[in-house]
């Protein structure tokens, strides 16, 4: 059986950390059920878990369904450059957060950028060494900080990929 670890997603702009969405994602994978049936059915199981504060019940839902769909590997409609940094918060992550950040820049591009410290996020990602990097879903990079040159080469093909 699945342990109840945590788990975050975007709920707006912030990334909340919740327990029990993997359990039910792996029960819900294992049915036939409309998007509509697997969102209540998540929704209702994460509420019962974790604080849902008042009239966020909508944002929460959306983030539920997005989460559903890449978990059944159903495709999603992202927009712009979704850029994840992985590592423990080290100097050289925080280095490679810096990196990306000014090769934005100096691209004149936007990006919602994320770090992620959590061990069970990164485990989840695919991710073997830190610092790691990922743009729009795909790792770029592991266990070193990449050449400046580099990034903005995987930036500008991301972007132009959108």
């Amino acid at each position: 059986m699945d342990a109840a670890t945590q788990r975050f997603i975007r709920i707006g702009t912030a990334s909340i950390g919740l327990i029990g969405l993997d359990i039910a994602l792996n029960t819900i994978a294992r049915q036939e059920m409309s998007e509509t049936e697997a969102v209540d059915f998540l929704f209702t199981e994460i509420k019962r878990q974790n604080y849902i504060a008042p009239g966020n019940e909508e944002k929460y839902r959306e983030a539920l369904l997005t989460a559903y769909r890449k978990h059944c590997n159903i495709a999603t409609e992202e927009e712009g450059l979704i850029i994840r940094i992985f590592g423990t918060g080290c100097v050289s992550c925080n280095s490679l957060q810096t990196l990306v950040i000014e090769t934005l820049d100096r691209l004149k591009l936007a990006a919602d950028i994320e770090q992620i410290h959590d061990p069970d996020e990164i485990g989840r990602a695919g991710v073997t060494m830190t610092p790691a990097l990922m743009i729009n879903g795909t790792i770029k990079s592991t266990g070193l900080i990449p050449a400046p040159v580099q990034v903005e080469q995987w930036v500008q093909e991301s972007n132009n990929a959108a």
